[in-house]
């Protein structure tokens, strides 16, 4: 095991440790992102009732895989961010030989796996609510048993979007650099993101041509294309893989020149 490994092993455990330490806040983190299992009561009914691409089963195990992934991609670096640099407390971290930014992507990690616990009673209890959506019903039949290549490729593409998601936050976190209350402007990506990453609505059901153009933007790659993946195996790999690796590219570059130019502006504070 290389020194670099073991240190990022010895960081996760650091961090997983202090979040197992507020596991009460922990719970309310993981209830208060259970936007996706309100939604699926609403869109089981209409899935039951209305002409939808997807029918009530359908419905029911894509807004569960909408839940598995979030809880597995969500980010708050912008506020941890914002913190570090107002407070001060940033300064130290760059005199240390570890961009500061793994210290963040860790710090994830640990709360991700401190909230599996909870996830996974989340989980039980909704299959309880909706036990059709575990082993069918007359317009699905047959049991939700994704593969374990579905599995794989849904891990591969959760943690895709995780990486997407980050990057995105991270660089509008480099605004504390200059701005004391940058967190505000999550709020900027936050509606887009609620409303075109399939959290709300299933994209399958926007018009074509509103579908065609959202595909595009990175925010579908961040929960709807897992959560796709994972829900029923039908999902555009190639084109997803590939255009969250572009815009992989750009956000990483993005961030690095503000990175730069936030690392200069802040030295000149005297920091």
């Amino acid at each position: 095991m290389t020194s670099a490994v073991r240190k990022l092993r010895a960081m996760t455990g650091v961090y997983y440790a202090l979040m197992v330490e507020y596991r009460a806040e922990i719970v309310l983190w993981a209830v208060s992102t259970s936007l996706p299992l309100i939604m699926m009561g609403v869109w089981v009914q209409a899935g039951a009732s209305g002409d939808f691409k997807l029918d009530a089963t359908q419905m029911a195990r894509y807004f569960i895989a909408v839940f598995l992934i979030r809880q597995l991609s969500v980010v708050w670096v912008i506020h941890d961010f914002e913190w570090q640099v107002v407070s001060g407390r940033l300064s130290p971290l760059l005199l240390q030989p570890i961009d500061p930014a793994w210290r963040f992507v860790l710090m994830h990690v640990g709360e991700q796996l401190s909230r599996l616990p909870i996830v996974l009673v989340l989980t039980a209890l909704c299959f309880s609510l909706y036990p059709a959506a575990l082993w069918g019903d007359a317009q699905t039949p047959g049991w939700w048993t994704p593969s374990l290549w579905q599995v794989v490729l849904a891990v591969v593409g959760c943690y895709c979007a995780f990486v997407l998601r980050f990057l995105m936050q991270y660089s509008f976190a480099m605004g504390a650099f200059w701005f004391e209350r940058v967190a505000a402007s999550h709020n900027l990506i936050f509606l887009p993101y609620l409303f075109l990453s399939g959290i709300v609505i299933p994209l399958e059901e926007l018009p074509p041509w509103a579908f065609d153009v959202v595909m595009w933007t990175p925010f579908p790659y961040m929960v709807w294309f897992p959560a796709t993946i994972l829900a029923d195996g039908e999902a555009p790999y190639v084109k997803g893989f590939a255009v969250i690796a572009v815009w992989v590219i750009v956000l990483w570059i993005v961030n690095r020149l503000l990175w730069r130019a936030g690392l200069k502006h802040y030295s000149a504070m005297g920091a």
